[in-house]
Parts: structure tokens; C-alpha cells; sequence
């Protein structure tokens, strides 16, 4: 049975959305896309969409209706690691999800490191947290680096995977705060995290995150300009 209609509910500026947005590129899926502005949301966004308020979700199914007038017909789906696996799953072709077992387990446990030992570091450390230091974030690139695969182009192997898609946006826009000085904290903070960048030790991992921006389906749906200005608003220039 072919797969129905899916409307997108975005934002341009949210990581976990830039995950469901990869992945419908990856899999080639005509969809419609709806920006949602995160600090004035629609009124009907929470009660027909998504009742957590939060981006992404996906109306999947019922008649073909307009974004701002979903259907009570169609699927209401969150969360952006579930909304990955359900593309990849709707089209087994794009093989973002492993058919092998063992790749999808090691798939999976590589998005419990990204979730657990890099992505809240980022967050901090775009903000200012005093308790979080380069250091801090760089235990999470070892982490990440710990697991990838020697000889391979991605997290569990030369197939692009959900893997690679839940940590891409993460990367994407600390390297972004890193290249331009955008964020909270202190500029030698900045120096001091390119600089160790730079240690051979991070050969691998520097070579499977520059494929990683190179991929297509990342750079159509990475809108640099917004989220830079997006993130000098809220954290401000390094100082």
C-alpha cells in the first residue's frame, strides 16, 4: 500500500524538526511544509496538531486539506526521533533505517550517546552555563568519536542512518556558534574548543562530520542565515 499524505508542522530554527526534515529528503517524499513560529504559535497548532505544542509533527493521511486546517481524519505524530523511523519505515528504499538488526541496535545506541552525552552540553554552552566549558563538550565528541567505526563514512557503517540524521543538526549549529562567535560564552572558551578540534586524536571524528555537512539532504534543509540570526537575538556575540 503506498504511503499517504504527510504534512510537516516545522521550523527553519529547531534542530529536532531539521531530523524529520533530513529524512523526508533522504527518503525523496513529497510533503507539505508548514513553518510554525515558535514564539507565536497558532492557537490551533496544540489542540488539532500537537497537544505538547512542540515542533516537529506530522498529520499523516486523511483528505488533502491545507497545513493551517488539519483533518481530525488524518495521524497526528511527534517527536522527531519517532517521526525518523516512521519515514524511514514508509519508505524502506531510502534505507535510513537499518535492515540489518545489529546495525539498527548499534543505529539506536549511537543516538543514546548523541541524546545523552552531546546534545544537552551544546545547549549549555550556547547559553553561557557557567558549569560548561569546552571541556564539557568535547567529552561528547569523545564519545561520539569512541563509536564510530574505523574505515567507515558514517556512524554505524557506509549507509547513511537515522544515526548520522539525530546527530547532523546538533553539530551543524554548534560548529555554526563556533565559526562565527555566536553564544554566551567566553571567546577563549571558542578558541580553546577549535584549537582541540585540531588534535590528531580527532582525525575521525573531523572527517565524519565534514560528510556529514556535505550531505545534500542536510544542506537543502539548514537554513544558516536564520539560525545564526535566530541565535545572536537569543545568546549574543562570545566576549
Amino acid at each position: 500500500m503506498a504511503p499517504e499524505q504527510i504534512t510537516l508542522y516545522t521550523a527553519k530554527i529547531c534542530p529536532y524538526a531539521q531530523r524529520t526534515e533530513i529524512a523526508l529528503a533522504e527518503a525523496g517524499v513529497p510533503f507539505k511544509r508548514y513553518e510554525i513560529d515558535l514564539a507565536n504559535k497558532p492557537e490551533w497548532y496544540a489542540p488539532k496538531v500537537n497537544r505538547a505544542s512542540k515542533v516537529p509533527a506530522i498529520a499523516y493521511g486523511g483528505p488533502d486539506v491545507p497545513p493551517e486546517s488539519p483533518s481530525p481524519k488524518s495521524i497526528k505524530l511527534a517527536e522527531s526521533l519517532i517521526l525518523v523511523e516512521f519515514i524511514g519505515d514508509l519508505y524502506p528504499s531510502s534505507n535510513i533505517v537499518p535492515a540489518d538488526p545489529v546495525l539498527r541496535a548499534q543505529a539506536r545506541f549511537f543516538i543514546e550517546i548523541v541524546s545523552t552525552k552531546f546534545s544537552p552540553n551544546f545547549m549549555k554552552f550556547a547559553t553561557g552555563n557557567p558549569e560548561t566549558t569546552h571541556v564539557t563538550v568535547l567529552t561528547g565528541v569523545d564519545a561520539i568519536q569512541d563509536i564510530l567505526p574505523d574505515g567507515a563514512k558514517y556512524a554505524v557503517g557506509d549507509q547513511y542512518t537515522i544515526a548520522d540524521i539525530a546527530f547532523t543538526p546538533f553539530w551543524a549549529r554548534l560548529n555554526l556558534i563556533l565559526q562565527k562567535g555566536i553564544g554566551a560564552y567566553k571567546d577563549e572558551e571558542r578558541k580553546s574548543f577549535l584549537k582541540a578540534l585540531e588534535d590528531p586524536k580527532y582525525t575521525k571524528f573531523n572527517g565524519y562530520v565534514q560528510r556529514l555537512l556535505e550531505r545534500q539532504s542536510f544542506k537543502s534543509t539548514f537554513h544558516e542565515d536564520i539560525v545564526g540570526e535566530v541565535f545572536t537575538k537569543r545568546f549574543g556575540l562570545a566576549k
